[in-house]
């Protein structure tokens, strides 16, 4: 079978390291193309992989059959209702869009439109996460707890504005309740306490009367653990540790999207999935005030 053709939009440290390396790499896609608000930028890094650049994102449309993102949220959502529109599936990061109302019209988009999506939810793609939610399910659970700590905000390349303003809860916030929500059952309501920019605290409660912890903060300092996710019932309990996820995660993704754009849609982390985080983000936010 053919590679799907994906055009790239956005040049930057997580396009470079990630997702610009696993689309050319094949055999499942092809790195089609690359679109930047910075020229110069998609220039260099469509260079490196030997495909072209656009100055038109009407022109990588027409080179591609799908459209990966690696842009802030906000211009995720602009671009990915036009990508949408022109009849392109989409590869999607974290979080859908910069705010609920943003994140409901590039759904709305999609499903209108009736092209396929899929979400890089990247602790998802990992055969240690699978094993984890596998044993999670068989345990009766009824609570956990969650922990991402970083210092993402205190320099380096993902000090980036749209972090720096709204932090974890909208960077981090959606990997751990993604998790909680696969181990424990949909999340149905949220409290929130603490600054984003500091420390936060989340009560999660879910549908089946689980309930769970997250803490998350971005600019802790010192030796940091890594992430990790706990999950307790009846039966035991589970431990997912961030540090286990392996290095062929991405590898994962471009497999699976391929996977979802011939079927023409049907993947468990669509945009309707990145929708529902959305709001309860937006929930939290909005008691964070």
């Amino acid at each position: 079978m053919e590679p799907v053709s994906v055009g790239l939009v956005g040049a930057g440290p997580w396009a470079e390291m990630v997702h610009a390396p696993a689309l050319a790499a094949g055999p499942h896609t092809r790195l089609a193309g690359v679109w930047a608000c910075r020229p110069e930028a998609a220039d260099e890094l469509a260079g490196r992989h030997r495909a072209p650049s656009f100055e038109r994102l009407e022109d990588l449309f027409e080179v591609s059959e799908a459209i990966a993102f690696s842009v802030p949220p906000a211009v995720q959502a602009e671009i990915g209702v036009l990508a949408a529109k022109a009849g392109k599936a989409l590869l999607l990061e974290k979080p859908l869009a910069a705010d609920l109302d943003g994140a409901r019209r590039l759904a709305d988009a999609i499903g209108e439109a009736g092209v396929a999506s899929q979400m890089v939810f990247t602790f998802r793609y990992s055969p240690a996460t699978t094993a984890f939610l596998d044993r999670a399910r068989e345990l009766g659970p009824f609570g956990g707890y969650a922990a991402n700590i970083s210092d993402a905000l205190l320099g380096g390349a993902f000090s980036t504005p749209w972090r720096l303003e709204r932090g974890a809860v909208l960077d981090v916030g959606p990997h751990m309740i993604d998790l909680l929500d696969a181990a424990l059952g949909p999340v149905v309501s949220v409290r929130a306490h603490g600054d984003p920019l500091g420390w936060v605290g989340l009560l999660l409660e879910h549908a089946n009367g689980a309930v769970s912890e997250a803490s998350l903060c971005m600019a802790a300092r010192g030796e940091l653990p890594p992430a990790r996710v706990e999950v307790y019932g009846r039966e035991g309990s589970a431990l997912l540790l961030g540090s286990e996820l392996g290095d062929d995660v991405f590898a994962t993704v471009t497999r699976e999207f391929a996977d979802t754009v011939r079927r023409g849609g049907g993947h468990p982390l669509d945009a309707r999935h990145g929708l529902r985080l959305q709001e309860i983000i937006a929930d939290a936010e909005r008691q964070l005030g």
